[in-house]
Parts: C-alpha cells; structure tokens; sequence
C-alpha cells in the first residue's frame, strides 16, 4: 500500500510540473519554439520572467526595454544568440551578462547607451558578433576589455553622436582578425587623428562617415589603411548633404589600398568627384565597383574636354538605383566603359543609348541594364553604325519597355559570342515578326511579356533553356518545336495554354514547367515524343479527372522515368463537379470505367445472354408465331377491306368453340338459329372456311365478315392451345371493333382463374359485361334463345358474295379444336 501511495505521489507531482509549465506557456507573450523565443515586437517593458531556462535564442528586438537589471537573463545559462536591438535601453547592470558566457551573439544596435559598455563583455569569451552601434556615447573608445574577445569576428560600433575619432579607439583589437569592422559617427565628423585605422586587422570595413566639413580626414583615413587589404570598403555618405567642389584630391591615397570591391552607397556624387575616384582607381588594385542609390549631379561649370578616363579595369562596375542618367557619360564619353568585364546599370532611368556608347564596351562580357525606361527602338538606331561586341556573352535588359524581338535581333546579330538573353518583363512577343539571331544563343528569358502565338517564328531554334513564363500565352506552334533540337528545358509557367497537342515533338527536351495554366487534360500520349523528358511539372491546371488523366499519372508515377517534382499537393480535380477540389493522387476510378476492353467483353456478354434469353423466352412463348399471325391479320384486314368496299357482312354470326362442344353446336346451337324465320346465317368452320386457303385467312376474312362473334366458353375451350389462339384473333377483333361485336355463351361454368392472363381484354370484359350461361333446365331453354335473338338482332337478309358450300371435307384436329384443314373434296354450288 505505501508503494502505491508512494507512486501516485509521483504521478500528481509530475501532473502538477506539467500543468505549470503549460500554464507559464500560456502565460509568456512570447512565441517559443524548441529553444527559440521570439519575443520581436510586443511592447514588452521588462524582460519576461515565464521564459524557459533552456533557451539558446532569444529576440527581444523593437520593443520598450528600458533598462537590462542584473538578474533579467541569469537563468538562461545555454543562451548562444541575444536580440537586444531596436528598444530604449539606456542603462545595463555590470554582470547582466555574466551568466552567458556561451554567448555568440550580442545585438544591442539603436538603443540609448550613453557609454561604451565595455566591461559587460569581459566574460563573453566566445562572443563572435557583437553590434553596439547607433547608440547616443560621443566616444566610440573600445575598453581593455575588447583585448580578451579573441573569438570576434564582427564588431559595429558608434553612433549619431560621435564625433570624433581618436588615435587608440580601437587599439584593444589590433589584435584580433575580424572578418567585418562598421564604424557609424555624426552627419559631419569634426575630427579624425591620424593613426585611429592603422590598427584596424579587417577582411570588410564599413565607414558610415559623412565628411561634408571635414573632406580632409579622408586622405588621412587612407593613408591609416595603406599596405592593408580589403575584400570589401564601403563609405556611406560620404558627403551627405553637400557635393564635393574642392580642388583637394580626396582619394589620393586610395591606390596604396589593396582593395578588391569598393562602394559607395547613397551621398552626394558629382562629375568632379567621381572623376576623382576613377583616376585613382585607375592606378588602384579596385576589382569591382559599386555605386548604389547615390544622388548624382552635374556641376555648373563643366569641362568638356577634361582628361578621359581610359585605364579603368574592372571586374564588376555596378551602377544602381542612381536617379539622375547622366552618370553614364559624366565627362560626356563613356571611355570609362572600356576595359569593364561586368556592366551592370540598374533603375538609373535612362530611356536611350547614344551611338558612340556601344563602342565604348567592346571589353564587356556580361551587360545588363535592367530596371529602366528603354525602348527596342532607343536601344538600336538604324542610323547608327554598330561595332562588334567580340566578349559579350550575357544581355540582360528586364523591366523596360521594349515591344519589338526583331528590333532585339538586329541589335545582338554583332555579338558572336551572346549565349544569354534575358528580356523578362517587357512587352515583347505580341507582333507577327520573323528574326533573325546569331547562331550561339543558347538561354533566351522571356518571362513576364505579352506572348501570342507568332512570337515562335521570332524565336532562336538554337536555345537549350527557353522561359516563356506568366507571359498570357495561350498556344504552341508546335512547328517551333520540331526545328529547336537542342531544347532541353523549357518553362511555360503560369500562362493560359488551354491545351496540350499529342503531335508534341521535341527531341531533346528533359525539363518541362507547365503549371497554373488552363488545359484540364493530359493522357499517356500528350508527352510520348518527348523521348528525354526526366521533370516535369504541371499542377495549378484545372484538370478533368477522367480514366485518360488517371493512366498518365499511374504510369508515370510507376516507371519512374519522369520526376514530377510539385507532385501531389499542386494537382486538384476541377471537373467533374462532384470532384471538384479533390485530389489527383485521391481519384481511383474502377477498372471497368477505364478498361474499354473490358467495358467491350461485358458488353459483347451482356448483349449475347439478353439475346439468347430473348430467343429462348420466344421459343417458350411462341412469339414468331404471334408476329407471323399479326402480320398475317393485318395483311387479311386490308385484303378483306379492299374486298367489301359497301362495308356489308355475309354472316350474322361468327361461332368459335371447341371440337369437343361441336354436337352441342350443331345441334342446339346451330339449328335453333337457322331454323328461325328469316333464318340466320352463321358461320362455322367446318362448314363455311374457303378449302384451299390458311386457315388464319379464313378464320380472320369470316371474323371480319360477321356482325357479331359468338364464343362458347367451357373448360375444353379455355384447355384447348389452338382455341387460346382463336381467342388471340377474337381478341385482335375487338381491338378494332367495339366490344358489342363479341357475345360470350358460356356452356361450362368458367371462371377468372380458367381464362389465359395475356387475354386481359376478354377478363375484363367477362367482370364488366353481362354473358349468357346456358342452362341445363330444360324450362330454362327457351329463355336463353330469346336473349341471344335479341343480342344477335333481327335476322335481315345478308349480302352474300360467295356461293354456299356444302361441307364434303375432312375435319382436322388442332389440339383439341375442330377446324377445318385443307380442302380434299369438291364444293358444290347453290343459288343464294
């Protein structure tokens, strides 16, 4: 029992831990993650204290920390990374920081410090980043302590307020190798001491220093950092407020620097500086130059025939998000294209390229002037006399305003060695022009344009790589196709190709992007003459879930010879409705809907049973009989018809009943109603059927020549199979006539039960009209005489068309029904 206690201890205690850990859960306004906080953004004044110890990131960025206190990160002694910028922060306890020693990076960028906190930092041992910039201390002065960070690798100090820069600021780190330095002062630095960069040991130095007063200090910056080398060294306005009009060159010390990129980003740059900077770039080991968003000028007084600037060789010259153009020419030639490898000039707003400026790159390699206002028509004059451009192998001119690929053609037909084009976002492609390209391009870019189907004859059928993405394409000139042999990749993304030709040949073609466009189709033989094809993908279409879809995507997804790479979270069924937003990879159809083979064998099956139950169901029932005997009445109405055109009847009566009711019949029957006076004229088979003639056509002619049709119903009738097909053609009669034609005798009682179901005329006719019933009291008789000569009618004379016969013929047996067959004796004639 105390084991027992002893374990449900245990078991509420460990409930309870749970229960306060997802409570400070819910409690912290901070988003963890594993051992990540994310606390950026929530206006928190303190730093909160639910956070979990074992934390080893923690951003505590643009919120409203005041003050860090001794005890705020003691507990989170695993911190790696701590985000302490973008608050108010204007005061840190010493030793807030002595429970990190793990620490790597330190961010306390844009706070409020008013001093350099250097003693914070002694026992951050393994501190690699530390940002302690933009803050309001006057003096960047690195403490002693700085000496002991021999892990560091980049350090950002300074701040709005700073002033000035003294000759041992930065003396504690002469030491150690950092692999970036960034130095922030004041809009005008008053002062810098020579001597204060010579100690810097740095791969990138970043100098936020406007010297708008003070242009002097820069020649002393760069004699601090001669004989050092530099991947990178940025100036950021440099001058920020006012241009540089002094004749002082500012940049003479710049070819002692061994600098590989050089930048200048944003400030204020006109001719007479910039010339400044290539002159002594010219004789510097600058490889790439950068001049980015700076605010360019002409000076009032310019001099045309200022020294050019001809030795400038460049790896990278990088001229971008410059508003003013006539940077490109600022000595009014563009010699200081000539020796430049990599020509990059972006959203600088120029909107046509002089003549003489095209000579000026024949060293350009890779050009590109995307991001600006240039028309196919400013880009190439047909005035203009071209050189060729023997390096060129890379042409980007995205985001212009360029409508016309011949114009492009003719432009690029003088660079033998252009492999590259990228036009992305223009208005190219919707003109019905023929081109002409030189034979090396290999990658044409095309994406983002107004693309109809004519573009294709405009098209290299060199390219290896053609993007014609999100460009409201809607066909393919699958001619196109046939002559671009060496097409290996092809992205028509994002278009509105509303279908996929099976006659799609292109030999070498191995990727293929089809996605988000409109065709809803594709089966096994859409790709089948693309031999090469290894990645495809084609999701973002509406597609129609349909057997021909599912055997594509089954065979494709088994053979493996196709990577379908945005399988199969992109593919969804638009069609049919009930499979709207289904998934492809969900939809499984049976196999008797997709198998035609199969849908055809049940078919042939089904067909074959249903026609052989048919033909059984016949056999059984005597259908051929009943279609023979129908048409056989309804040719002998229209004989009879065309025969007795005045519409008069040889007999009164017509009597049907079995052999075995004949006595009853001639004797009785028969004699009662031609013995009166008039006499009727009945007919009877045995006596009154044409010898010589089926016996369907005299049953049905003596039916249709009879007023009325006597059925003397009793059991050997109703038995008899040949008396059940008299009834069949009694029951045709009243099909065509009223049913006061047939008078129903019954000699046997007969009920309901007795009489065939498929005479269901003749049962209704028997629970709906009155019938004689011959009785077998002789004082009865004479009563059921009456009724029947009343039914019958008074017996006025008949025409008669046919001579009397004298039955001397052999009665023949059908079942059990007298008849009478085929004549075997002469007829003997009698006056009517």
């Amino acid at each position: 029992m105390e084991t027992l206690r002893h374990h449900e201890r245990l078991a509420m205690l460990c409930m309870l831990v749970l229960g306060l850990v997802a409570w400070a859960q819910c409690q912290t306004p901070c988003e963890i993650n594993a051992n990540y906080a994310n606390c950026k953004g929530r206006s928190l004044a303190t730093v909160p204290k639910e956070l979990p110890a074992t934390l080893v990131e923690l951003d505590l960025s643009y919120n409203r920390l005041s003050q860090i206190k001794l005890d705020d990160f003691a507990f989170f002694t695993n911190l790696r990374a701590l985000n302490l910028s973008y608050n108010n922060i204007s005061v840190i306890e010493n030793g807030s920081f002595a429970s990190n020693a793990l620490l790597t990076n330190l961010t306390l960028f844009n706070n409020s410090l008013t001093e350099m906190p250097s003693a914070l930092f002694e026992p951050l041992k393994f501190l690699q980043v530390l940002d302690i910039s933009n803050n309001f201390y006057n003096c960047p002065t690195l403490g002693a302590e700085f000496s002991m960070l021999e892990n560091l690798q980049s350090l950002s100090v300074g701040g709005p307020l700073v002033s000035k820069v003294l000759k041992d600021d930065f003396a504690p780190i002469k030491n150690i190798s950092l692999q970036k330095f960034s130095l922030k002062t004041m809009s005008s630095l008053g002062f810098y001491e020579q001597g204060a960069f010579s100690v810097l040991n740095t791969q990138t130095l970043w100098l936020d220093i406007a010297l708008d007063t003070n242009p002097q200090a820069l020649p002393r910056m760069l004699k601090d950092l001669a004989g050092k080398s530099f991947d990178s060294l940025r100036f950021r306005n440099l001058f920020e407020f006012t241009y540089y009009m002094d004749a002082l060159d500012v940049f003479s010390g710049l070819a002692d620097i061994f600098i590989g990129e050089l930048t200048f980003y944003r400030g204020k740059f006109n001719e007479n500086l910039l010339r400044l900077t290539l002159k002594n770039m010219e004789k510097s080991s600058v490889q790439d130059l950068l001049l980015l968003s700076i605010d360019y000028a002409r000076s009032l007084s310019t001099n045309r025939t200022s020294v050019r600037i001809k030795d400038l060789g460049l790896r990278n010259l990088v001229i971008k998000d410059v508003t003013n153009p006539d940077i490109l020419r600022f000595d009014w030639t563009f010699t200081w294209f000539s020796r430049v490898s990599h020509l990059y000039i972006i959203n600088v707003n120029f909107n046509f390229v002089p003549c003489d400026a095209w000579s000026q790159m024949v060293s350009v390699e890779e050009l590109d002037i995307s991001n600006n206002r240039l028309l196919a028509s400013y880009l190439y004059n047909l005035l203009c006399q071209y050189s060729e451009l023997p390096n060129l192998h890379t042409f980007i001119a995205a985001n212009n305003n360029m409508r016309s690929l011949y114009t492009i053609s003719l432009l690029t037909s003088t660079w033998p060695k252009l492999d590259t084009l990228d036009l992305t976002s223009n208005y190219l492609g919707a003109r019905d022009e023929i081109c002409t390209w030189t034979p090396k391009i290999t990658k044409l870019i095309l994406k983002d344009n107004t693309l109809k189907v004519e573009v294709f004859k405009c098209l290299p059928v060199t390219v290896e790589h053609l993007d014609m993405s999100n460009s409201l394409l809607e066909r393919l000139d699958m001619d196109y196709f046939n002559r671009a042999m060496n097409l290996k990749e092809l992205i028509l993304s994002q278009n509105k190709i509303k279908f996929i030709s099976r006659d799609w040949k292109c030999p070498n073609l191995q990727v293929l992007a089809l996605e988000g466009n409109s065709f809803g189709v594709i089966d096994k033989g859409s790709f089948k003459d693309l031999p090469e094809l290894r990645r495809l993908t084609a999701g973002d279409n509406p597609y129609h879930c349909t057997c021909d879809l599912y055997a594509f995507f089954t065979e494709t997804l088994n053979e493996h010879k196709i990577l379908l790479s945005d399988w199969p979270g992109a593919y969804n069924c638009y069609h049919p409705p009930q499979l709207l937003d289904t998934k492809v990879e969900f939809y499984t159809p049976g196999r008797v809907e997709c198998d035609v083979r199969l849908v055809v064998a049940i078919s042939v099956s089904t067909t074959a049973v249903v026609v052989i139950l048919c033909m059984l169901l016949c056999w059984k029932f005597d259908v051929p009989w009943y279609l023979r005997t129908t048409c056989s009445i309804v040719q002998s109405k229209y004989r009879s018809r065309s025969f007795h055109e005045g519409g008069e009847c040889n007999y009164h009566a017509f009597i049907s009943y079995s052999h075995s009711d004949a006595d009853w019949v001639r004797g009785e029957l028969l004699y009662r109603l031609e013995s009166c006076s008039p006499p009727y004229r009945v007919c009877i088979h045995e006596r009154d059927f044409l010898p010589g003639r089926w016996i369907i056509d005299n049953i049905i002619e003596n039916i249709e020549n009879s007023r009325k049709i006597i059925f003397v119903l009793s059991h050997n009738f109703v038995n008899s199979e040949w008396c059940n097909y008299e009834l069949y053609f009694a029951h045709q009669r009243a099909i065509g006539h009223a049913f006061e034609d047939v008078i129903l005798v019954v000699k046997e009682k007969v009920t309901m039960e007795d009489l065939p179901k498929r005479f269901h005329k003749l049962r209704k006719m028997l629970r709906t009209k009155t019938y004689l019933e011959w009785p077998s009291e002789q004082n009865r008789q004479p009563f059921f005489w009456i009724q029947l000569k009343s039914i019958l009618g008074k017996a006025s004379p008949v025409v008669t068309t046919q001579a009397s016969l004298s039955v001397v013929s052999e009665t023949v047996a059908f079942g059990s029904c007298s008849v009478s067959g085929a004549p075997l004796v002469q007829l003997s004639k009698t006056s009517s």
